[in-house]
C-alpha cells in the first residue's frame, strides 16, 4: 500500500562546535498518496537542504521519515542500497528536463525501468504508456532536441513517473515555462498524482502555480508551517 511521505521531526545540522549550523531544525510533512502539496519559502530557508534529504541525497542529522509503508531514516538510514531507493521509490522532475541528448524520448524515460532490471521490451512498455498518458506517444522516437519545452517537460514527467515511485520531487519544474505552459503542467502533476497514487512535493518560487494547491507547507529559518492553499480549479 502506497501511503505517499511522511517526515517527522527532520534536523540537519552542517559543521560542529561553535560553527555548527542547523539547516533544518523542525520539519514535519506529511503528503498523501495521490495529492500534490506545494513548498514554498525564501532563499537560505532550507528548501534545497530538505529536498536533497527527501531524495536521500545527503543524510539528515536527526528525525523519521517513511516513504509508502516503509520507514527509511530513522535518526539513521534503514535502506542498505541508497542509490536503489532512489531509483525505486523516488521520481525527481527538475526546472530543466535534462533529457539524455543523444537518446531518443522512448529510450530516455525507459532507462530507469531497465535500470531497474527490466528487459528491454517491459521497459519501452512502460515508456510507452506513460507517453501515450501524457499524449506525446508521437514523438516517441524523436530525439530531445526536436521536441518543444513543453513536449520536453512531459518527457521529464513520464521519466520520473516510469518506475511508479511513492513519492515525487518537482523542483522548480514549472521555473521555465510561460502561464500557459506551467498551468499545463501542474494540471498533468495533479492527474498523475491521482492516477498513479503518487504523493507530489513541488518546490516553487512560482507565483502563478501557487494559488492551485489545496496544501502548502512553508518552511522558514529550517522550520515548517502548515496551511490551507486555495486549490483553484485549473482550466484547460
Amino acid at each position: 500500500m502506497n501511503n505517499g511521505i511522511c517526515i517527522e521531526g527532520l534536523k540537519k545540522r552542517y559543521g560542529s562546535g561553535d560553527s555548527a549550523f542547523d539547516a533544518l531544525k523542525d520539519v514535519n510533512m506529511q503528503v498523501k498518496a495521490g495529492e500534490v502539496v506545494g513548498l514554498i519559502g525564501p532563499s537560505g530557508s532550507g528548501k534545497s537542504t530538505l529536498l536533497k534529504c527527501l531524495g536521500a541525497v545527503i543524510t539528515p542529522t536527526a528525525g523519521r521519515m517513511t516513504l509508502g509503508d516503509e520507514v527509511i531514516y530513522d535518526n539513521g538510514w534503514k535502506v542498505s542500497d541508497l542509490p536503489a531507493l532512489r531509483r525505486d521509490k523516488i521520481g525527481f522532475i527538475f526546472q530543466q528536463p535534462y533529457l539524455i541528448p543523444f537518446l531518443n524520448v522512448i529510450d530516455n524515460v525507459a532507462l530507469l525501468p531497465m535500470l531497474a532490471g527490466y528487459s528491454n521490451e517491459e521497459s519501452r512498455a512502460k515508456a510507452l504508456a506513460l507517453l501515450t498518458a501524457l499524449e506525446v506517444q508521437h514523438r516517441a522516437y524523436a530525439m530531445p532536441s526536436l521536441l518543444s519545452g513543453g513536449e520536453q517537460q512531459r518527457v521529464a514527467i513520464a521519466r520520473g513517473l516510469v518506475n511508479r515511485p511513492p513519492v515525487i520531487l518537482a523542483d522548480e519544474p514549472t521555473a521555465a515555462l510561460d502561464s500557459k505552459r506551467a498551468m499545463a503542467v501542474i494540471r498533468i502533476l495533479n492527474e498523475m498524482a491521482a492516477q498513479f497514487e503518487t504523493a507530489i512535493i513541488v518546490v516553487t518560487h512560482d507565483e502563478k502555480i501557487i494559488p492551485t494547491f489545496k496544501r502548502i507547507y512553508h518552511i522558514r529559518d529550517g522550520v515548517t508551517h502548515e496551511e490551507e492553499g486555495e486549490g483553484r480549479h485549473i482550466e484547460d
